[in-house]
């Protein structure tokens, strides 16, 4: 036991130490963020999956923005709406997830009204026909006569987490379902708030109830649960999926859950779920409740507003059934991040938090699994911790793999008993210790292996990092001046592609276009240092040496044009948009190591070369070529041809340089390519030499060929310009570009 009382040592201070976090005495992050990674394999590979038709949800989607106008629509469409569920098609109940915050003034008859105390207060005629036609524009009105007698639900929001909305109180509460001193003897931690914004009072007074649809994301931003109370001045309120099913059941007390051991005078003070007639709603400490997702978005049938509104719904569809009305249009902002996607709509949420209560599938950690875990922690690394030190190699991956499948085992009994027991902390403590125990005396070497891997991974070819790892001495992200090449790309006119897409078309689109264009990089050998949204920046030289780095960003940046060409017959079969991109390209010193903050670094590059090679990507669009590089990496690169585009002063700098369009290797061009930029060149070099008729004599040429070239087009317009107006003694030949 002394030979080994540094491993034992160590072991059992990870026990002691994942023991307090799992207590709450540490609370560590990382921690917390794995078992909720774990919670949502579990959840991923455990869904029921299918369809759940008792639950419908009328989507204010985009085809309902085209037929019927955008949204916020007419409280009178609203109006139909619900008449046409309720009456029409037999909805069970109806729950909005929007809130009618304001009045409705669409209707125009707040205007006929200061007409009627002004200009028109003395024509009877006019306030006797008004009188008849206010009913018929009163849409608020006419929303809550719809209301009354139906069971509708409608939705509102708490706020109060930004400091600006703190107190804010717009429209009126329901009635809140629980008062101030519920919950005065029982240790919870119910979410509170100071400001709300709800519906009108004529619509709520209305209404059957109403319940808040506040978002309660975990600390990774995903929305795992619904809180099922919220506090507000001392009264509770509801979440919407619960009062659409209380109002479904005939509007039930909503009761608190007591354990048993409450009314026996236990110590034991927490609340542990909320009772419905017989159902029971588990709760946690903060009384939110789990979200027991059925499956992907569409796991409940999808009916367009529009096709309500208009009448175009089979009857069977709707009836009987419990509707949620709400969007899944991207521009009304009601998409979430969920465990099982992440763009989700907010209002499948609802329906989800709906059918597991009604299904009794809400799966819960009562706070007594704590104590559970903490003895799971102790037993199993205590007994890594005694034996692994003391066992062959063989016995230890046995005694290991024992562990940890028991502790897979529990966790599976206990999820499929509707209960979640997190034992990722358990996984952790039982890998570290055998990690330790293993690499002992190899720790060293291990580690910096592993941490180069880990550190360059994300930027560079797993073949380059491979190569790294059996030297790693050789490396260092100590920022360093070297020599390189850096290369900008991204998408013409991106902005307006974007917005043409669907979310989901928006990733597919920039999945298969990254991919494409970092594959060449990685073929290259280049280092991606980050995307910039459609944008790509990556360099050569670093972190491993390239004394030809000049020329591999060269033929990675032609490979990437010659991509493009079948890449777009690729996307248009799919029906994506024509795209262009255009790249930059430029060598010289550079700075290249981690840089950041305190809080955040990366492996990048930076300095004057660096900016000249990002202006170069935007002249792109000005010179009508795919890639541009400067006069640095021109020098470099020999056996190519080269298309001399001007001199330019961009943006930052006031030294011109040299600008061309690698046109690729000498043995791959034909004569008639290589006779287009040759009279080009002379073109430019007559323009410079101020040679105005013999430079548009050679234009006219190459336009004769190419005719839709708009960079003929540019150098024709300038030279028509100076023949007119020739420029000062002092030209010197060079365009001057103020914007980047």
């Amino acid at each position: 036991m002394k030979k080994h009382f540094v491993r034992i040592i160590v072991g059992l201070s990870l026990t002691l130490f994942f023991a307090f976090n799992a207590a709450g005495q540490l609370n560590l992050d990382f921690i917390k963020r794995l078992d909720l990674w774990v919670y949502d394999q579990w959840l991923n590979q455990t869904m029921p999956e299918g369809q759940d038709s008792r639950i419908v949800i009328v989507d204010i989607d985009e085809k309902s923005l085209s037929e019927d106008g955008r949204w916020p629509w007419s409280r009178n469409k609203v109006a139909t709406i619900v008449e046409s569920l309720v009456d029409r098609y037999h909805a069970a109940v109806v729950g909005f997830d929007v809130v009618f915050a304001e009045p409705d003034h669409s209707s125009g008859l707040s205007v006929l009204e200061q007409f009627g105390k002004t200009e028109l207060r003395d024509s009877a005629e006019y306030l006797a026909a008004l009188g008849k036609v206010r009913p018929k524009l009163n849409y608020d009105h006419l929303l809550a006569e719809k209301l009354k007698g139906r069971n509708v639900v409608l939705g509102y929001y708490f706020r109060g987490d930004e400091e600006k909305q703190k107190g804010q109180a717009v429209g009126m509460l329901p009635q809140p379902v629980f008062t101030k001193d519920t919950f005065r003897k029982l240790k919870t931690k119910v979410i509170m708030k100071d400001g709300y914004g709800a519906n009108i009072r004529e619509l709520q007074q209305s209404a059957a109830s109403a319940g808040h649809f506040n978002p309660d994301t975990d600390i990774d931003g995903v929305n795992r649960r619904v809180a099922m109370l919220i506090e507000y001045d001392g009264a509770y309120y509801e979440p919407l999926s619960l009062a659409v099913v209380r109002v479904l059941l005939g509007m039930p007390d909503l009761k608190p859950g007591l354990p048993d051991g409450q009314h026996k005078g236990s110590d034991y003070d927490k609340l542990e779920w909320l009772s419905l007639t017989d159902m029971k709603i588990p709760v946690d400490d903060r009384v939110t409740a789990l979200i027991p997702y059925r499956g992907r978005q569409g796991s409940f049938p999808y009916i367009s507003a529009s096709d309500v509104l208009h009448g175009r719904v089979k009857p069977e569809l709707l009836e009987g059934a419990i509707v949620l009305v709400g969007t899944t249009a991207p521009g009304l902002m009601d998409l979430r991040s969920t465990p099982v996607s992440s763009v989700y709509a907010g209002v499948e949420i609802h329906a989800n938090m709906i059918a597991g209560i009604l299904d009794q599938s809400i799966k819960y950690s009562p706070p007594y699994l704590m104590g559970a875990k903490v003895m799971i922690l102790l037993l199993a690394g205590g007994l890594l911790s005694l034996l692994l030190p003391l066992l062959s190699p063989f016995r230890s991956n046995l005694l290991a793999a024992v562990l940890l499948l028991s502790a897979f085992a529990l966790n599976f009994a206990a999820w499929h008993n509707n209960l979640v027991l997190p034992l990722a902390t358990t996984f952790i403590l039982i890998a570290l210790i055998y990690a330790f125990n293993m690499s002992y005396g190899f720790l060293a070497e291990a580690r910096a292996k592993h941490q180069l891997t880990g550190l360059f991974g994300q930027y560079v070819p797993s073949q380059i990092v491979s190569s790294m790892s059996k030297d790693p001495q050789r490396f260092t992200m100590q920022a360093e001046s070297r020599e390189m090449t850096v290369l900008f790309t991204d998408v013409v006119g991106f902005t307006s592609i974007s917005e043409k897409l669907t979310p989901k078309e928006l990733a597919t689109f920039m999945n298969e276009y990254l991919t494409a264009m970092t594959s060449i990089i990685y073929e290259h050998g280049g280092t991606v240092d980050k995307y910039i949204g459609d944008a790509i920046m990556a360099f050569w030289g670093a972190p491993l040496d390239d004394q030809d780095h000049a020329l591999h960003a060269v033929q990675a940046a032609l490979a990437m044009r010659k991509r493009m060409v079948t890449l777009q017959q690729e996307m248009t079969i799919q029906g994506f948009p024509e795209i262009k991109i255009g790249i930059g390209i430029n060598s010289g010193q550079m700075r290249v190591g981690n840089m950041g903050s305190s809080y955040r670094v990366a492996y990048t590059v930076m300095g004057d070369a660096v900016n000249l090679a990002s202006r170069l990507e935007g002249l792109t669009r000005q010179y009508d070529t795919w890639i541009i590089a400067g006069e640095v990496t021109r020098a470099k690169v020999a056996g190519y041809i080269w298309r001399d585009l001007d001199l330019v002063r961009v943006k930052g700098k006031n030294e011109p340089v040299a600008i061309h369009e690698p046109c690729g290797a000498e043995s791959s061009l034909d004569n008639e390519y290589l006779n287009d930029i040759t009279l080009f060149n002379e073109m430019v070099a007559a323009y410079r030499g101020r040679e105005w008729p013999a430079a548009e004599e050679m234009l006219h040429k190459l336009i004769a060929n190419k005719p839709d070239r708009k960079l003929y087009q540019f150098y024709l317009k300038l030279i028509g310009q100076y023949q007119i107006e020739p420029p000062s003694s002092d030209w010197d030949g060079v365009s001057t570009f103020t914007t980047k």
